[in-house]
This record gives structure tokens, sequence and C-alpha cells, in this order.
């Protein structure tokens, strides 16, 4: 399970390989658990729910698709499809109920960029709008569909990694990019930027690592300022490799990853480790206090802080 979409002390969804999908009406206590007709066999790294009701979920590799329900996820709709062997989608992300953005691996050098003005049910190709071509080797990645962020008044980060890593930035829905360096660790396949979270449209934190030295601690998590533009590296690191992180306030923060989870208190500038469990995603009610994370073989914990 790497896909995760929480919504209230009470409604979350999740999504994951084998086409799995899964839903609670009751903070995560009891699960009903779902695999779209003719779409078993993909993995659903990401998902955005919007109620109980409607929910979004993209996969990994290619075929590439889209599908969306509107009644709980007894029926599912198929509202794109990309059948290039190069296409491979990262991250969703949404301003609002009706305007999102997907990010994918790039095709022919160039980040692809999917937009929807109409809450899912059609999307556009934007990705000549990033005018900055990628280098060989530089891509996302889809461990919690957390590399991309949005913010109010269409901004929108996304964060690039492998061979060089990179944090991708628009203020207006994606029309025009800037690009700023991250100097996280970077150069190999396996390293970089797995997830991004901004407090406001200047605070953020970005992790990572090394997954396949995921008990690492060199150079996998930095905190930024101003917007990205630059980052720094806190007093104390996360302990490892980390696929997720979010702010739960301007000061309370968490990151987990297959190695374990830590928090911080300050905002990101020191973090402590409370667990070595395995996870790939965490996230706390969009109106609430609940927190899930979920990791390998289908488990799903709560955090209680």
């Amino acid at each position: 399970m790497r896909g995760l979409s929480v919504l209230s002390d009470s409604v979350a969804w999740v999504s994951g390989n084998n086409g799995y999908v899964g839903k609670t009406l009751d903070g995560g206590k009891t699960w009903e658990w779902m695999q779209p007709k003719g779409y078993e066999k993909l993995d659903f790294r990401d998902i955005e729910a919007f109620d109980k009701l409607k929910a979004i979920i993209v996969n990994a590799g290619s075929p590439a698709y889209i599908l969306t329900t509107n009644d709980g996820g007894k029926n599912w709709s198929q509202v794109y499809k990309n059948t290039d062997s190069a296409i491979f989608l990262d991250g969703m992300a949404f301003w609002n109920n009706q305007e999102g953005i997907i990010f994918g691996d790039p095709i022919h050098n160039k980040m692809q960029l999917l937009k929807t003005s109409d809450g899912g049910l059609s999307w556009q190709d934007i990705s000549s709008k990033l005018k900055q071509e990628l280098k060989v080797g530089e891509a996302g990645f889809a461990a919690s569909g957390t590399t991309i962020r949005t913010a109010p008044e269409g901004k929108v980060w996304v964060a690039s990694g492998g061979s060089t890593s990179n944090i991708y930035y628009s203020s207006n829905y994606g029309n025009k990019w800037k690009v700023y360096p991250c100097p996280i660790i970077q150069g190999e396949s396996s390293t970089g930027p797995f997830s991004i979270a901004f407090y406001d449209a200047k605070n953020g934190i970005v992790v990572g690592g090394n997954y396949l030295k995921d008990k690492e601690s060199t150079n996998n998590v930095l905190v930024t300022k101003n917007g990205g533009k630059t980052w720094e590296k806190p007093l104390k690191p996360v302990l490892g490799y980390r696929s997720a992180v979010e702010y739960f306030s301007d000061k309370i923060c968490f990151a987990t990853g297959s190695s374990g989870t830590d928090y911080s208190l300050d905002g990101g500038n020191t973090w402590s480790n409370i667990s070595t469990q395995n996870f790939n995603a965490l996230q706390k009610a969009k109106k609430g206090n609940l927190v899930l994370l979920t990791g390998n073989k289908g488990n799903i914990y709560q955090l209680i802080w």
C-alpha cells in the first residue's frame, strides 16, 4: 500500500498493488476492499479522495491509467490511458475539488504533466509548459505519491531524483515553471527525494535517501524557508531512508519509511526516532487528527499523537 488519502477522523482511502483499493468509514477500524474490474494487476501508487463516494486512482508503469469512482468504489470509470512504453506516473495532487495535477517520469527528456479542471473527469497534457529538459537518469519516485505538492493560488512543487535532483515550482497552476537545485543525496537511480511537504508558501521539508540502503542517514532530509529556492541540512536528521513526510502543525512533523518513523517538534530542524517498523506512506486527516500509515503486506496502522 503506497496510496493514502485521509479525509477526516472517520473517512480514509488507500491504494496498492494487485489492483487493490480500500476505504474506511470508521477511522480505520474496518475496511472495505475492492479491485476495479479489469485492472486487477495494476499497482495503484496514488489516490486522491474527496469524500466517502468520490476518489481518483493512478497506477505506476505502462500502460498508465487514471480511474475515478463516484459511488464509493462500486463502479470505476477509466478517464485516461497512455500506452507509451516509457510512461510512468509518479504522483497526483489537487488544489481544490476541480483542479488537480499529475506528474510522471520524462519521455524524450520531458517531464510528463497532466492537468484536470473538471474534478478528474478529463486530463490535458501540459508537459510542454515545462521548458527545461530533465537530465539523463533524472526522474521521479512513486513511493508515496508525495513528491508532488500543491498549495493555494496555483502553487505546485515537484521533486525529481536519480542522477540529479531538482525542485520544479509553478505559481500559476503549472503554466510556467522555475527550477531549483535540491542538494539532497543523489547520483544513483536509487537516490534522491522521495517525499516533500510544505506548511506554507515558504516553509518546506524534503526527505529521501537511498532506498537500497535504507538505514543510512547521509544527507537524506533538508528544510527550506524560501519555498524551495534553497535548502539546508537540519541539526539532527531522520534515522534512515524516508518515503513520506508531513506537517501536523508549523512545528510538529512526522516522516516515515521502510526503516522507521521519526518526529520533529521544531519544524524539521531536529528529528527523533520512534519506530523501526516498515511503512511507505503517512498522512494526517485534512480535517481532523486521524493519522494513518500504510506499509507492505497490506498493513495499515494508526499513529496516536
